[in-house]
């Protein structure tokens, strides 16, 4: 998710400041620290070996997770399995009300570790809510899932793995003199294609629902900037220069010299949110639409339901569509403003339904995202493998 790009200095006085987002300033952003974003080099080849469930799960923790919450928690203590929780402490009550995008995080996470145990050649038995779903607006501390992982000879590798420490969420302007190919479009469809979704994308060939998508993503990103709690769910998780993005590891990485400065004199508040008519809020609005603006295509995913099941489901084909989307070279920025369930937003989640086709009762937009080619970005911070783990 796109976030802001300001921040408020003690005494009410607000400044603009380097691109904050989800996969944050990272990689060689000047002052990250290297052991912040050290599980994208992968895992150590020993893990293999002594234990391989611990191999898998190095791959898992760099699935894609709103907030960069990374809010999955992992149980090894039964041999060959792998029990799978959500952190019941890292959750988006604002943003995600109903914990729609946590669920689809979740399932962004097993589809990374159904890959991995495929490239070892074990076959990972995934059974969903193994003690009984979640209902529509909470979720408690039952298992999301059980994996069972036994060798298989027959089990195929899946090319789509190769792309696991090279895929990162892109948040910049894209080259809008290339645009998104046929085939790129078809491969990601193709993606998606092991879970019942709806895939469909638009690109610059169709101006007019480009600039239906451009308008929707646009409002529905100037209502999350402009309402207060929201933004503040984004400011509990920023993490401000080198030594707050090394202790915790996740949520929203700030690097930007200036800040950090003013953070270390205490100047830095982060304990209100910008005024609506503040020239932080409507430059960052002004940033997105320059960034709405440069982009070559749109691509969305609906669902014929939204139980848990199924938003585990299309979290899965997204991780499966964004690696095929690496593979052709392209990145990608998911929008998730417009399809979040707070109430703010009714207007813009209607019309991006709407727009796509989404209108009979229980069809929902799962996912709707950028797409189009940029320079490569650096990856997000990852906490400690052994930070996910019970046993």
């Amino acid at each position: 998710m796109q976030r802001r790009n300001f921040i408020r200095l003690t005494g009410g006085g607000v400044i603009a400041a380097a691109t904050l987002s989800t996969a944050g300033l990272t990689g060689c952003a000047p002052g990250m620290p290297p052991e912040a974003v050290e599980a994208w080099r992968g895992p150590s080849p020993d893990l293999a070996t002594t234990d391989v469930r611990r191999w898998l799960l190095s791959y898992a923790i760099l699935a894609p997770h709103s907030h960069n919450l990374q809010s999955w928690i992992v149980d090894l203590s039964t041999p060959n399995e792998i029990l799978l929780r959500c952190d019941l402490k890292r959750l988006l009550p604002q943003t995600d009300p109903l914990s729609r995008q946590i669920m689809m995080s979740h399932g962004t996470f097993l589809e990374l570790l159904d890959l991995a145990a495929k490239e070892r050649g074990l076959r990972a038995d995934i059974s969903l809510f193994p003690e009984g779903a979640f209902g529509p607006e909470q979720l408690d501390t039952r298992p999301v899932a059980r994996i069972r992982l036994t060798p298989d000879a027959s089990v195929q590798k899946d090319p789509l793995f190769s792309q696991v420490l090279l895929r990162h969420t892109n948040r910049s302007a894209y080259d809008m003199s290339r645009p998104v190919p046929v085939a790129a479009w078809q491969a990601m469809a193709d993606a998606a294609k092991p879970y019942a979704l709806q895939f469909g994308q638009v690109g610059t060939d169709q101006a007019e629902l480009m600039t239906k998508h451009r308008l929707i993503a646009a409002e529905a990103w100037r209502i999350e900037l402009t309402t207060p709690r929201t933004i503040m769910e984004s400011f509990d998780v920023l993490r401000v220069g080198a030594k707050e993005i090394e202790q915790h590891r996740d949520g929203l990485s700030l690097l930007d010299a200036k800040v950090v400065w003013l953070n270390r004199l205490g100047l830095f508040d982060r304990s209100k949110a910008p005024a609506p008519e503040d020239f932080a809020t409507t430059s960052q609005i002004k940033s997105f639409g320059v960034n709405l603006d440069a982009t070559p295509g749109f691509l969305w995913m609906v669902t014929e339901g939204n139980d848990r099941a199924t938003q585990i489901n299309a979290g899965r084909a997204y991780a499966r569509v964004q690696l095929a989307a690496t593979a052709q070279g392209l990145v990608m920025q998911p929008l998730s403003q417009a399809l979040q369930e707070y109430p703010e937003q009714k207007k813009p989640y209607a019309d991006i339904h709407a727009l796509t086709g989404a209108t009979r009762p229980g069809k929902t937009v799962q996912m709707w995202a950028r797409v189009g080619y940029a320079p490569a970005a650096s990856p997000a911070p990852r906490r400690r493998l052994q930070d996910f783990i019970q046993t």
